[in-house]
């Protein structure tokens, strides 16, 4: 009985010896051929900005070139599928962002699951939102706005990229800590809702932070705050929505690269070894500041962590503004 045994054991010992040492050499080869770097929006905006930065920063730390692929679609789950359903090869990777943590709740099924599906390897970028309104409306700050909404309930009206985006939930967030009642009027895009408030046609809109910053700075747009926790070092006047008057907000969009789950560890170590390396250089680092944008890099435990807390957090709002899963 114990004869039969202990060669088995043998084998099995020998055969997760020979697939270490497999893994450990591929690992060291990785890679060998160009990476795709999947983003899941159309080109232009903040992931296709962060995901340009950071392949050009990629392209020659790791020796190969990065191929940023844009597959925009049903609020970034066309993009996110493919790389769900990718070999878990490193040569497949995801520029995700917070609307992972906001789909599981908008959406009552979904083809993947994020925190199954995906092995986080780093934060990337976070970009800050902020309020901003017309010159014209009468209220000249986050209070005085809140006030002028409380003695006119379902007067004044707030815009948004869109149904379920971040900026309708952060916005929801924001008038239930107020005990607002606004009316919502949704566009397609962060342009389009731009458009509208510039035209005085809604009264606030929570603009994703480079966007409206020209506006902001030209006085063609007021703006009330910041949504991050830190105010902005591009425009340091302006308070943080915590410092208007609402103590515990904060909302920011953030920015993660991903890789399918069962990716080896030994790539995935080179791939956060790398891109830490990247985010921290002085030419990246202004490259995203430029926009706005702040690197954060982080270890894939970190990021495993907020995408957990950012999941729950935002389920949590949209079962509070009673948003139907589509």
């Amino acid at each position: 009985m114990h004869r039969s045994v202990a060669p088995a054991i043998a084998a099995a010992s020998f055969l997760a010896l020979g697939a270490a040492q497999f893994s450990a050499a591929h690992a060291q080869a990785y890679p060998d051929r160009p990476i795709r770097l999947v983003v899941p929006f159309a080109p232009g905006g903040g992931s296709d900005i962060s995901a340009r930065i950071l392949a050009e920063g990629l392209t020659p730390a790791l020796g190969q070139t990065i191929v940023v692929d844009n597959r925009p679609g049903a609020g970034s789950v066309v993009g996110t599928e493919i790389v769900a359903k990718a070999a878990p090869d490193g040569y497949t990777l995801l520029l995700g962002n917070i609307s992972m943590a906001f789909n599981p709740a908008l959406y009552s099924k979904l083809p993947f699951d994020a925190l199954r599906d995906f092995t986080p390897v780093s934060l990337v970028t976070d970009q800050p939102n902020i309020m901003v309104a017309h010159p014209s409306l009468p209220a000249r700050t986050l209070k005085e706005f809140a006030a002028l909404a409380q003695s006119q309930p379902g007067k004044l009206t707030y815009g948004s990229a869109g149904l379920g985006s971040g900026t309708h939930l952060a916005m929801e967030l924001l008038t239930m800590m107020l005990k607002m009642d606004l009316v919502h009027v949704p566009y397609k895009g962060t342009g389009p809702a731009l458009t509208a408030v510039l035209g005085n046609q809604i009264s606030v809109f929570l603009s994703t932070f480079a966007s409206a910053l020209p506006h902001v700075k030209a006085e063609r747009l007021r703006t009330f705050g910041v949504t991050s926790a830190k105010r902005a070092a591009a425009l340091p006047e302006a308070p943080t929505i915590a410092e208007a008057g609402v103590p515990g907000f904060e909302y920011s969009t953030w920015y993660g690269l991903l890789a399918p789950a069962g990716t080896p560890r030994a790539i995935l170590q080179k791939l956060n070894t790398t891109t830490v390396a990247v985010l921290n250089t002085p030419d990246t680092r202004q490259k995203y500041l430029a926009q706005g944008i702040d690197p954060i890099p982080s270890t894939a435990a970190a990021y495993t962590v907020h995408l957990k807390a950012e999941t729950e957090k935002w389920a949590r709002v949209v079962r509070a503004a009673k948003i139907p899963p589509q």
